[in-house]
């Protein structure tokens, strides 16, 4: 079995309101990465990706550009253990 990781982000710039949420839940379903994304009060987006490391990681590298009209201007994460997070969601 491939070894499951979890990344916890946190996604600075112009996040919002830029169909960022929306386009990392479905390049997370496609990627097969279970977890969340949701805005946050200060401007931020704050997601969780769990699964095989690589898609893990390679969603981290995803959210550096996000949607195409996102303007990113960070990303912070740190990894960690997988949860057990089924499906990936939009959390409010």
């Amino acid at each position: 079995m491939t070894d499951r990781v979890r990344a916890h982000v946190f996604v600075s710039g112009t996040v919002q309101g830029v169909f960022y949420r929306a386009t990392t839940r479905d390049a997370a379903r496609e990627a097969g990465v279970d977890g969340w994304v949701r805005n946050l009060d200060d401007g931020r987006v704050e997601a969780t990706f769990e699964g095989p490391e690589g898609a893990v990681r390679d969603m981290v590298e995803w959210c550096e550009t996000g949607s195409p009209a996102a303007e990113v201007d960070a990303v912070d994460v740190e990894y960690g253990d997988p949860e057990g997070i089924d499906g990936f969601e939009i959390r409010r």
